[in-house]
């Protein structure tokens, strides 16, 4: 495998992705759908509509046309938004090198199939060597070259120590896991969860109703996740755990972002793109429809349908029976 690499999209992880790695000696190519956004990104090395401040590396290639993009890449990085991944898949089957091996970059489920990204790759590309790349990442500290870690994941472990030893750098770690499920399904959830965790604080209901919700949200991202084949040691990892830490934290994630404006009570019509509110409707649906308790899910998305609003979601889920965390047989 070499290191010819394409990144498909243009907004901040993509962008952050393919300067990262192009900084680190790769011939990266990035690719775009808005040709005056690349053509200033050519002629001012910054992408300041998402990535203001940060200087791109210098060797970073620009291609508008999607074919020209991917013609001849080793490796394809997939970065476009969850919903309209399988459509850009599916241009660029006729154009890639039969040794190409796709990566998906994005979080979420698609709310047509039902299926998560490295699903619908592996449908798309059913001759190809399929990963996924996930974990604790904001898009400003791999682009700022900070220090950030991440799982990639494929069916093949070899496959996944492969590109592990391709992807790393200094300021990059890759680890690598065959749990591609559990990769895909700990990224998507965790959107959902974020934006609940962004309601509490834009509601300022305290640092202990933040942790609570966190640890509470884990646990149905486990129940759901290990109920559709996940392994619990992808779960308790960075693209799991660690993931869902990240963005339950911070403003920086466009979820976490999201649902702090529901809670304060903001107009929602400029917020950035938020995957999880995507994503809630059909996580709900899969929940249901394998009789799996997700009570946080489920408020999310009655919330983001306006079936409910933040005070009758809250009285809600206070006011579910009381359980048991844990019981000790003795």
């Amino acid at each position: 495998m070499s290191d010819k690499i394409t990144v498909l999209g243009s907004g901040a992880w993509g962008t952050a992705l393919a300067s990262n790695q192009a900084a680190n000696g790769k011939s990266v190519t990035l690719w775009g759908r808005d040709a005056a956004q690349l053509s200033l990104m050519r002629d001012t090395g910054r992408n300041d509509k998402y990535l203001s401040g940060i200087q791109l590396a210098e060797t970073l290639n620009y291609e508008h046309d999607l074919q020209e993009a991917v013609r001849g890449a080793d490796i394809i990085l997939m970065v476009t938004p969850a919903q309209t991944l399988a459509a850009t898949a599916e241009k660029i089957v006729p154009h890639i090198r039969s040794s190409a091996v796709i990566i998906s970059c994005a979080k979420g489920i698609d709310q047509t199939t039902g299926e998560t990204m490295g699903q619908v790759l592996h449908r798309i590309f059913p001759n190809h060597q399929v990963a996924t790349l996930s974990g604790p990442s904001f898009a400003i500290d791999v682009a700022g070259n900070l220090p950030t870690a991440v799982t990639i994941a494929a069916d093949e472990t070899e496959t996944a120590l492969s590109l592990c030893a391709i992807l790393s750098n200094k300021n990059l770690r890759c680890y690598a896991s065959n749990d591609q499920l559990g990769v895909d399904y700990g990224g998507a959830l965790k959107n959902v969860l974020a934006i609940a965790a962004g309601i509490v604080h834009g509601r300022a209901l305290g640092a202990s109703a933040l942790a609570a919700l966190t640890t509470r949200g884990f646990a149905e991202l486990q129940r759901i996740a290990l109920a559709l084949g996940a392994q619990s040691e992808t779960l308790n990892g960075l693209s799991g755990f660690g993931d869902l830490v990240l963005t339950c934290g911070s403003e920086k994630s466009r979820n976490f972002a999201y649902g702090a404006a529901i809670g304060r009570g903001s107009d929602l019509a400029n917020m950035k793109l938020a995957e999880g509110v995507k994503t809630a409707r059909i996580a709900a649906d899969i929940a249901r429809e394998n009789n799996i308790d997700a009570p946080l899910i489920f408020a999310v998305n009655e919330l983001l349908s306006g079936s409910i609003n933040v005070d009758t979601a809250i009285a809600q889920l206070m006011a579910r029976p009381l359980k048991s965390e844990s019981i000790t047989r003795r």
